[in-house]
């Protein structure tokens, strides 16, 4: 599985798994752990999820998962806003611990922006790394007026990573936040790869370009789609799957190399962007 490096020389996959949506329904609980065990076999150690999603069942559908393979997983797990004060955080990151069974979180993350002050967050960020309940520490949802904001403070300096919305579709971040990453090593995680709703996700995989690049490589439209962003430096990727064919299609988006042509084919499906515009959320 090729890595990205963060600044403490951390190196982790490149493609990770989502958990968005999963610890929903109690009946679907063996079928999400058995998809991202099987992730896993394949190399998808990396697992991202949240405090938000399911209300704290992502996290134990996760910390199932990799019961008695803690030591294979990268775990990533995320705050909400409103927890983020130097004592909330503390104990949220205590509830998320208990939930997935483990004394420490990999990469922890600041979900979005909010009201508490970023010099408190990072505060609690840093107190969290010295008693050893997370590794590192990042953020998610920033643009690039956040992150110069957040480097400048005190601990900003170790911000790991920021978790964006980015995709063929969503090219927004490449005006500006993306090469100022790359510029500053500080990878990128993309969410919703392949889009968010239904209606969305149709309307990228049914892209002519985007098809005819498919049929070229004798791969599905959302392969390319990942193969495509697992082609960016510095980017790391984290699409949600738990069908089985799904999840190995997934793991199979690495093994493709688009060529040249194929680049400015989907450059022409889905322009680059042509002026500075907002943060895209889900």
């Amino acid at each position: 599985m090729r890595t990205v490096g963060l600044l403490s020389g951390k190196a982790i996959p490149v493609l990770g798994q989502g958990t968005w949506n999963m610890g929903e329904e109690a009946i679907y609980r063996a079928h999400e752990v058995a998809a991202l065990r099987l992730g896993m076999d394949l190399g998808m150690t990396l697992i991202d999820t949240a405090e938000m999603y399911a209300d704290g069942g992502s996290e134990e559908v996760v910390g199932e998962a990799i019961a008695g393979r803690r030591d294979e997983a990268y775990l990533v797990s995320k705050v909400y806003p409103h927890n983020a004060t130097r004592a909330g955080v503390r104990a949220a990151c205590e509830r998320s611990l208990k939930r997935l069974g483990v004394e420490q979180i990999d990469l922890y993350l600041l979900h979005w922006r909010g009201s508490v002050p970023l010099a408190e967050t990072l505060e609690g960020f840093m107190a969290l790394q010295r008693a050893g309940k997370i590794a590192a520490y990042g953020v998610s949802n920033f643009d690039l007026d956040d992150m110069r904001q957040a480097r400048a403070l005190p601990g900003g300096g170790e911000i790991a990573a920021n978790q964006v919305l980015y995709n063929l579709a969503k090219r927004g971040i490449e005006w500006d936040l993306l090469p100022w990453s790359q510029q500053q090593q500080v990878p990128l995680m993309a969410y919703s790869p392949l889009e968010s709703s239904a209606l969305e996700q149709r309307a990228m995989l049914d892209n002519r370009s985007l098809q005819s690049v498919a049929r070229r490589h004798g791969a599905t439209p959302a392969q390319i789609a990942l193969a495509w962003l697992l082609g960016q430096e510095g980017v790391i990727v984290i699409p949600k799957a738990a069908n089985p064919d799904h999840i190995r299609q997934n793991r199979a988006a690495l093994d493709i190399a688009l060529t040249t042509e194929d680049l400015a084919e989907l450059d022409q499906g889905f322009p680059r962007p042509g002026r500075r515009s907002p943060l895209a959320m889900r």
